[in-house]
């Protein structure tokens, strides 16, 4: 897909995530999951964040590294898999997910979320934004309910609310019908017998 211009490269930060940001709801230290090529990493790090995004796709980070340099904005991209986010070695105040989630299978999903938990500690946030089922089934993405984001993130996890927004693309004006979720991780599961 980045051979060319993929639908969700808008040349901007999500709106989504310039709103969040000016709320005060992100905090901290940020990893970017699924970063592309780095436009709400270089928002963030400009807005006095500590920011690792990271991608599947070595054609998205090499640009996002040079969008990085030609700013002369200090944000570490690298390229890594989403699902084994353990390797990064540290954990992160905000996690942020916009459109990875809807591309994972049932079984990946629960797999995400293990991952996650990987970079988080007591008290980190997770946006997450992914297309919904209102959005007209023209092809892209997996439709996702709040029923599906509910029940992947349950303990450790705890779902504080989701609200409908639009994912902005390349292919219609108005963006796509997304859900956004704020997700906190509260800890390890409380394991059978203690």
């Amino acid at each position: 897909m980045y051979e060319g211009t993929p639908p969700w490269e808008i040349g901007r930060p999500q709106p989504f995530v310039e709103a969040l940001q000016a709320k005060g709801e992100i905090v901290g230290d940020v990893l970017d999951i699924g970063c592309g090529t780095g436009e709400n990493a270089l928002f963030l790090t400009g807005m006095n964040h500590a920011v690792v995004g990271v991608d599947f796709a070595a054609g998205a980070i090499a640009p996002a590294r040079g969008k990085a340099h030609t700013r002369g904005i200090e944000t570490r991209f690298e390229v890594g898999d989403a699902l084994e986010l353990g390797g990064l070695g540290r954990a992160f105040d905000t996690l942020l997910d916009s459109g990875v989630f809807h591309v994972f299978s049932d079984d990946d999903r629960r797999r995400y979320a293990r991952s996650l938990a990987s970079v988080s500690r007591p008290g980190t946030r997770l946006f997450l934004a992914c297309f919904s089922e209102r959005e007209p089934d023209w092809g892209g993405p997996r439709r996702v309910t709040r029923d599906e984001i509910r029940g992947t993130f349950g303990r450790p996890w705890a779902v504080e609310r989701i609200e409908a927004t639009r994912y902005a693309t390349l292919l219609s004006d108005g963006g796509a019908q997304a859900w956004l979720a704020s997700i906190i991780y509260v800890g390890r599961p409380v394991s059978q017998g203690n």
